[in-house]
């Protein structure tokens, strides 16, 4: 039996025993390694050798005016940079809590979080993009941004894509377990760090509101079970519930028009999966987990409305 202890934050679990436990694992260890190596392939190798030897895979601007709404604010950077940390203490805290029933929960977890990189890369494969980002080197973490990361893989939103991944999945690895009632508060505590993950890439200018709704079309199309459309719709409704420097109505056309454009994909992927099983104009939802054929091509079609960028 788990006691219930409403004040245990996710937050204060530690990244660097995490990574201790699940390497020390031998049940875990492989998938781990695999992980990792699919985040290193997919995103970080791959970006790198196109801003270092470009070939002839096309880039796109993805700003959008209303990012002109939204203000610069550098403060927010190590929200923004703990999108790691944030999954990674899901998992300590998983395997902390609830000991070997986590296991198998967690290697899937690890597992379909090096399939996400592999995923999302299948529109950077065709078509990387970029936005246009103050060069701001007043925080070491900045110059780190700058210094490693060649800002080319924007739509779908990488960030944004992981953490929906670690609060929906979090949600249904504690319901199987029938814990929900004990877990609720780290539930919730996820739920708004995504949110709060999601703000801070639009405040440090890692993204424009474009990349915003192609993550959250590539995360019903991956798992549209754990992240279906109403589910969207009440997270785009809880962005900026508290943003003292942008004007309301200005809230509530950044919304409008991020769930606007995610339906947008959703239609357009509905008609590319009208051959096989997938999501039909009822709203039902029987695409399998990685398995949408074309899933792309909504994306890669807007990309190319958009203006040319450079390596």
């Amino acid at each position: 039996m788990i006691n219930k202890m409403p004040n245990e934050k996710l937050a204060n679990e530690s990244v660097p025993i995490t990574f201790i436990r699940v390497l020390g694992s031998p049940y875990l260890r492989t998938t781990a390694l695999r992980c990792v190596t699919s985040i290193f392939r997919h995103f970080f190798f791959f970006q790198w050798r196109s801003a270092f030897l470009p070939g002839p895979v096309p880039v796109s601007r993805a700003d959008h005016p209303l990012d002109k709404k939204i203000p610069f604010r550098p403060g927010k950077v190590n929200i923004y940079l703990d999108f790691v940390s944030f999954w990674v203490r899901t998992i300590g805290f998983l395997l902390r809590k609830t000991g070997r029933r986590a296991l198998e929960p967690v290697k899937n977890f690890l597992l379909t979080m090096g399939q996400l990189y592999a995923f999302a890369a299948e529109v950077y494969r065709k078509n990387l993009s970029t936005t246009t980002r103050p060069f701001y080197i007043g925080s070491p973490r900045f110059l780190l941004i700058h210094t490693v990361d060649p800002h080319l893989m924007c739509i779908p939103s990488l960030h944004v894509m992981v953490v929906i991944r670690t609060f929906t999945v979090f949600r249904e690895i504690i319901k199987s377990m029938g814990e929900e009632d004990i877990f609720t508060q780290q539930e919730e505590e996820l739920r708004l760090g995504a949110l709060a993950i999601t703000e801070a890439v639009l405040y440090v200018k890692q993204h424009s509101v474009n990349c915003i709704p192609a993550a959250l079309y590539a995360m019903t199309r991956f798992d549209p079970r754990l992240f279906p459309p109403a589910e969207v719709e009440c997270f785009v409704a809880d962005l900026f519930p508290e943003a003292e420097l942008i004007d309301n109505s200005d809230v509530v056309k950044i919304r409008e028009y991020i769930l606007t454009l995610y339906k947008r994909f959703l239609i357009q992927g509905e008609a590319e999966a009208s051959h096989h099983p997938g999501l039909n104009s009822a709203g039902s939802h029987s695409i399998e987990p990685h398995k949408s054929e074309n899933w792309t091509k909504p994306l890669l079609d807007f990309l190319k409305e958009l203006p040319a960028g450079q390596k």
